[in-house]
């Protein structure tokens, strides 16, 4: 594993045992980017108005399209390191 790869196993542990929950913004932001790094693009089928926390992932996910696994994996845990403090 690499040291980036470490580094965002580490963030994704640590996202477990934040001392705050986030705000939904910044939940939507850490889920946008985990799913970015660990499956790459948003496919599928926009959620519909009956599944509104659905539609809101989807749509964070859909705003990071493009981005690299590597460069997710940094913002991911470069988002985590700043909550835990």
């Amino acid at each position: 594993m690499s040291e980036l790869d470490d580094r965002f196993t580490a963030a994704a542990d640590a996202s477990k045992t934040l001392p705050a929950r986030p705000d939904n913004d910044t939940l939507l932001a850490m889920y946008a980017l985990y799913k970015q790094a660990t499956v790459g693009d948003v496919e599928g089928k926009r959620p519909g108005f009956t599944d509104p926390v659905g539609k809101a992932k989807y749509d964070a996910w859909a705003k990071i399209k493009g981005m690299g696994a590597d460069d997710a994996k940094a913002a991911y845990a470069e988002l985590v390191e700043g909550l835990a403090g």
